[in-house]
Protein backbone atom coordinates (compact mmCIF):
# COMPACT_ATOMS: atom_id res chain seq x y z
CA UNK A 1 0.00 0.00 0.00
CA UNK A 2 2.00 3.59 -0.96
CA UNK A 3 1.74 6.32 1.31
CA UNK A 4 -1.04 7.97 -0.70
CA UNK A 5 -3.40 5.36 -0.32
CA UNK A 6 -3.11 5.67 4.11
CA UNK A 7 -4.52 9.47 3.51
CA UNK A 8 -7.05 8.91 0.89
CA UNK A 9 -10.26 8.81 1.78
CA UNK A 10 -13.23 7.37 -0.71
CA UNK A 11 -16.18 9.72 -0.42
CA UNK A 12 -20.16 9.38 -2.12
CA UNK A 13 -21.58 12.42 -1.78
CA UNK A 14 -25.67 12.69 -2.00
CA UNK A 15 -27.92 12.95 -4.79
CA UNK A 16 -26.23 15.40 -6.97
CA UNK A 17 -23.28 15.52 -4.89
CA UNK A 18 -19.58 16.94 -5.39
CA UNK A 19 -16.63 15.71 -3.95
CA UNK A 20 -14.92 18.88 -3.06
CA UNK A 21 -17.67 20.91 -1.46
CA UNK A 22 -19.49 20.60 1.93
CA UNK A 23 -18.16 16.96 3.77
CA UNK A 24 -15.86 16.41 1.01
CA UNK A 25 -14.30 19.91 1.96
CA UNK A 26 -14.23 19.08 5.60
CA UNK A 27 -11.91 15.92 4.64
CA UNK A 28 -9.67 18.06 2.62
CA UNK A 29 -9.42 21.03 5.40
CA UNK A 30 -8.31 17.49 7.61
CA UNK A 31 -5.77 16.87 5.62
CA UNK A 32 -7.13 13.92 3.51
CA UNK A 33 -6.87 13.52 -0.38
CA UNK A 34 -10.59 12.73 -1.49
CA UNK A 35 -11.71 10.77 -4.55
CA UNK A 36 -14.63 8.62 -5.21
CA UNK A 37 -17.40 9.46 -6.90
CA UNK A 38 -19.79 12.85 -7.68
CA UNK A 39 -23.29 11.44 -7.71
CA UNK A 40 -24.02 13.90 -11.06
CA UNK A 41 -23.08 14.38 -14.63
CA UNK A 42 -21.96 11.65 -16.60
CA UNK A 43 -21.83 9.33 -13.75
CA UNK A 44 -25.31 9.84 -12.28
CA UNK A 45 -26.46 9.39 -16.16
CA UNK A 46 -25.14 5.73 -16.07
CA UNK A 47 -27.57 2.64 -15.21
CA UNK A 48 -27.83 2.34 -11.53
CA UNK A 49 -25.93 -1.17 -11.75
CA UNK A 50 -23.08 0.42 -14.06
CA UNK A 51 -23.04 2.94 -11.10
CA UNK A 52 -22.90 0.41 -8.52
CA UNK A 53 -20.00 -1.90 -10.70
CA UNK A 54 -18.38 1.53 -10.91
CA UNK A 55 -18.02 1.46 -7.22
CA UNK A 56 -17.16 -1.91 -6.86
CA UNK A 57 -14.50 -1.20 -9.08
CA UNK A 58 -13.25 1.66 -7.28
CA UNK A 59 -12.71 -0.01 -3.91
CA UNK A 60 -11.50 -3.24 -5.28
CA UNK A 61 -9.39 -1.93 -7.11
CA UNK A 62 -8.16 0.92 -4.68
CA UNK A 63 -9.33 0.83 -1.54
CA UNK A 64 -9.35 -3.24 -0.42
CA UNK A 65 -7.43 -2.90 2.36
CA UNK A 66 -7.78 -2.82 6.08
CA UNK A 67 -6.51 0.94 6.30
CA UNK A 68 -9.17 1.87 3.57
CA UNK A 69 -11.49 4.52 4.75
CA UNK A 70 -14.75 5.65 3.16
CA UNK A 71 -17.38 7.91 3.99
CA UNK A 72 -20.40 8.09 2.28
CA UNK A 73 -23.56 10.80 2.63
CA UNK A 74 -27.24 10.02 1.86
CA UNK A 75 -27.52 8.56 -1.78
CA UNK A 76 -23.90 7.75 -1.65
CA UNK A 77 -24.80 5.34 0.92
CA UNK A 78 -26.91 3.70 -1.35
CA UNK A 79 -25.08 3.26 -3.51
CA UNK A 80 -22.53 1.99 -1.03
CA UNK A 81 -24.59 -0.61 0.67
CA UNK A 82 -25.56 -2.11 -2.91
CA UNK A 83 -22.31 -2.39 -3.96
CA UNK A 84 -21.55 -4.40 -0.94
CA UNK A 85 -24.58 -6.71 -1.03
CA UNK A 86 -22.32 -7.72 -4.52
CA UNK A 87 -19.10 -7.85 -2.59
CA UNK A 88 -17.53 -9.72 0.06
CA UNK A 89 -17.48 -7.55 3.56
CA UNK A 90 -15.45 -4.47 3.03
CA UNK A 91 -11.99 -4.50 5.01
CA UNK A 92 -11.55 -0.96 5.99
CA UNK A 93 -13.64 1.71 7.82
CA UNK A 94 -16.75 3.07 6.30
CA UNK A 95 -18.45 6.15 7.69
CA UNK A 96 -22.68 6.31 6.35
CA UNK A 97 -24.36 9.52 6.90
CA UNK A 98 -27.98 9.51 7.07
CA UNK A 99 -27.90 7.20 4.57
CA UNK A 100 -31.07 5.73 2.29
CA UNK A 101 -32.03 2.91 2.79
CA UNK A 102 -34.69 2.31 0.76
CA UNK A 103 -38.05 4.70 -0.70
CA UNK A 104 -39.32 7.55 1.67
CA UNK A 105 -42.50 9.85 1.42
CA UNK A 106 -42.87 13.35 3.21
CA UNK A 107 -46.51 14.38 3.54
CA UNK A 108 -46.31 17.86 4.59
CA UNK A 109 -43.49 18.69 1.80
CA UNK A 110 -45.06 16.69 -0.75
CA UNK A 111 -42.36 14.49 -1.96
CA UNK A 112 -41.73 11.32 -1.84
CA UNK A 113 -38.36 9.24 -3.75
CA UNK A 114 -38.19 5.70 -4.64
CA UNK A 115 -34.55 4.76 -5.25
CA UNK A 116 -33.73 1.86 -7.76
CA UNK A 117 -34.30 -1.48 -6.10
CA UNK A 118 -36.10 -0.13 -2.97
CA UNK A 119 -36.35 -3.12 -1.30
CA UNK A 120 -33.13 -5.14 -1.78
CA UNK A 121 -31.16 -4.01 1.71
CA UNK A 122 -34.14 -4.54 3.66
CA UNK A 123 -34.79 -8.07 2.20
CA UNK A 124 -31.19 -9.06 2.34
CA UNK A 125 -30.76 -8.13 5.59
CA UNK A 126 -34.17 -9.34 7.09
CA UNK A 127 -32.96 -13.31 5.34
CA UNK A 128 -29.32 -11.90 6.92
CA UNK A 129 -27.40 -12.36 3.96
CA UNK A 130 -26.14 -8.45 4.03
CA UNK A 131 -22.27 -8.86 4.16
CA UNK A 132 -21.69 -5.75 6.43
CA UNK A 133 -18.48 -4.04 6.29
CA UNK A 134 -16.25 -5.36 8.78
CA UNK A 135 -15.96 -1.85 10.49
CA UNK A 136 -19.04 0.71 9.59
CA UNK A 137 -20.80 2.78 11.98
CA UNK A 138 -24.44 4.65 11.02
CA UNK A 139 -25.37 8.43 11.95
CA UNK A 140 -28.67 9.71 11.14
CA UNK A 141 -30.72 12.30 12.51
CA UNK A 142 -33.78 11.90 14.53
CA UNK A 143 -36.07 14.01 12.63
CA UNK A 144 -34.77 13.36 9.36
CA UNK A 145 -37.42 12.44 6.86
CA UNK A 146 -35.26 11.23 4.12
CA UNK A 147 -33.25 8.37 5.95
CA UNK A 148 -36.02 7.03 8.02
CA UNK A 149 -33.87 7.00 11.66
CA UNK A 150 -36.79 3.91 12.51
CA UNK A 151 -35.49 1.89 8.52
CA UNK A 152 -32.06 2.77 9.82
CA UNK A 153 -32.37 1.46 13.39
CA UNK A 154 -33.99 -1.73 12.22
CA UNK A 155 -31.47 -2.01 9.23
CA UNK A 156 -28.65 -1.57 11.88
CA UNK A 157 -29.96 -4.49 14.11
CA UNK A 158 -30.58 -6.80 11.05
CA UNK A 159 -26.83 -6.23 9.92
CA UNK A 160 -24.77 -5.55 13.18
CA UNK A 161 -24.24 -2.15 12.16
CA UNK A 162 -24.18 0.14 15.04
CA UNK A 163 -26.91 3.09 14.49
CA UNK A 164 -26.11 6.76 16.30
CA UNK A 165 -29.51 9.08 16.30
CA UNK A 166 -28.97 12.23 16.28
CA UNK A 167 -31.07 14.04 18.24
CA UNK A 168 -32.94 17.09 16.41
CA UNK A 169 -31.20 16.26 13.78
CA UNK A 170 -32.10 16.71 9.93
CA UNK A 171 -31.00 15.39 6.53
CA UNK A 172 -28.12 17.57 7.00
CA UNK A 173 -26.59 16.73 10.18
CA UNK A 174 -24.57 19.77 10.35
CA UNK A 175 -20.65 21.17 10.61
CA UNK A 176 -21.74 21.14 14.65
CA UNK A 177 -22.17 17.57 15.34
CA UNK A 178 -20.40 16.14 11.48
CA UNK A 179 -17.14 18.19 12.24
CA UNK A 180 -16.28 16.50 15.96
CA UNK A 181 -17.47 13.01 14.36
CA UNK A 182 -14.97 13.62 11.43
CA UNK A 183 -12.58 14.26 14.00
CA UNK A 184 -12.60 11.19 16.36
CA UNK A 185 -13.57 8.68 12.92
CA UNK A 186 -10.48 9.92 11.13
CA UNK A 187 -8.23 8.78 13.88
CA UNK A 188 -10.29 5.83 14.83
Amino acid sequence: MTDLAKHTIYYLPGYGGQLATGLGQGLMDRGFDVTGRETRGDFRSLPFEEQIQTVMQDLQDYFWHERAQVVCNSFGAYLFLHAQTQMPHFPGRVLLLSPIVGEFTNEQARTSFSPPRPTRLKELAEAGQFNAPASCEIHVGEEDWQSIPANVQAFGRLTGIPVTVVPSGGHDLGKEYVGPLLDRWLKG
